[in-house]
């Protein structure tokens, strides 16, 4: 068994499902690969992509793009989107047969589509796997034609037949992740490590709050903070993580940089740590990202999502109890204090988690391959 896992530089969910994926199989002796489709194409390409989808998030592209997305998908004719992914499987084909991958893994849509096209052209010998990394069923994934669908929640199975693809080949195991997720340290423990990371200037405030932005960035954590200080003054540890934007690590800097209790840091690998560390957490509605801390038992605080999937992603966590999703930051603060304080309601929000978060999702995949007869509900 040889492993290829497609994943596209639009976002790093997608990336980090591809890692985590890789992880557990490599645990398990399985040979695996994770590449950036559009790089098969060249590093331009990869690059543009990658620069589109960042300027369209900051802006009103995104939510355009995505909404018409929605309005068309369905539709018996295949989409743009399928066409354009269709011109590069001649170099994908190419590069699945030199490197003799019998199996190959999607964890975007992208390189799905392009695999489709292989498989009504006949010409793949390959298993498919679509691993989906967002709690909706995305806009043109029912044009795909690949042969088994993670799906992250069973609740999801209903929406997923709607907009047409085949029950058979859905399979709710859960968004899979890298596997310091399913296990975590004494809180503190994980406090000591921070100091011994971030520097002696953390206090021995009694509440630590993680603000999260994405990879990208995105957010409004200036007034989020603001109005976190105005509550809570000096008695909060804050940890403000800004990704992969350097403008918005400068100006959080420029702003906060003189208070002793916030530490303010930039792309990180540290938040496994730091969710062990911390008592709750505001981010946006990254799919991943949510269901990392969802699997790490910290209270959530969804912040304004990108629209679109995000917007998605906010509702099914807080219907299903697994966070607080609201776009007003006053109440934002006011939750998170809840949060921290009301022991019984922190309570009740990680049992959500727990309950609806799958450890064994790398796991149940694996089995697709190795152990059929084990393909049913986790």
């Amino acid at each position: 068994m040889k492993v290829l896992i497609l994943s596209c530089a639009t976002g790093e969910g997608h990336n980090s499902a591809a890692k985590a994926i890789r992880e557990y199989f490599n645990m398990h002796g399985i040979g695996c690969e994770v590449i950036d489709t559009l790089s098969l194409v060249s590093p331009a390409v990869s690059q543009t992509a990658s620069d589109l989808y960042v300027f369209s998030t900051r802006t009103r592209l995104f939510r355009l793009l995505y909404n018409a997305g929605t309005m068309v998908s369905g539709n018996k004719s295949k989409s743009a989107v399928y066409f354009a992914n269709k011109l590069y499987c001649g170099k994908l084909l190419e590069y699945i047969k030199e490197n003799e991958y019998d199996t190959i893994i999607c964890t975007h849509l992208f390189p799905a589509e392009a695999l489709t096209a292989l498989i009504r052209s006949k010409k793949l010998p390959a298993t498919t796997v679509f691993v989906m990394t967002d709690y909706t069923c995305i806009p043109f994934m029912e044009e795909t034609q690949l042969d088994y669908y993670i799906v992250p929640h069973e609740h999801l199975i209903e929406e997923c037949v709607k907009k047409g693809l085949l029950r058979d080949k859905l399979f709710p195991y859960g968004i899979p992740l890298r596997q310091m997720f399913y296990s975590s340290q004494l809180k503190e423990n994980a406090r000591m490590e921070c100091k011994r990371l971030f520097g002696d200037r953390i206090n021995e405030n009694e509440k630590w709050l993680l603000v999260m932005s994405g990879s990208m960035g995105f957010g409004n954590l200036k007034d989020l903070v603001n109005q976190i200080i105005g509550e809570c003054e000096m008695n909060v540890e804050l940890f403000l993580v800004c990704g992969n934007n350097v403008k918005l690590l400068k100006t959080l800097t420029k702003e906060f940089g003189d208070h002793d209790n916030i530490a303010i840091l930039g792309f990180t690998d540290r938040i496994s740590i730091l969710m062990d560390a911390c008592d709750v957490l505001f981010t946006k509605p990254g799919g991943l990202s949510s269901t990392e801390a969802a699997a790490k038992n910290i209270p959530i605080i969804h912040t304004a999502p990108i629209p679109g999937c995000e917007t998605k992603n906010a509702e099914f966590f807080h219907y299903h109890g697994m966070s607080y999703s609201t776009s007003d930051i006053k109440e934002q603060v006011r939750r998170a204090l809840r949060l921290c304080n009301d022991i019984p309601y922190r309570n009740k929000m990680i049992a959500s988690q727990k309950m609806n978060v799958n450890p064994g999702s790398s796991e149940n995949i694996l089995n697709i391959f190795t152990d059929p007869h084990k393909l049913n509900y986790p």
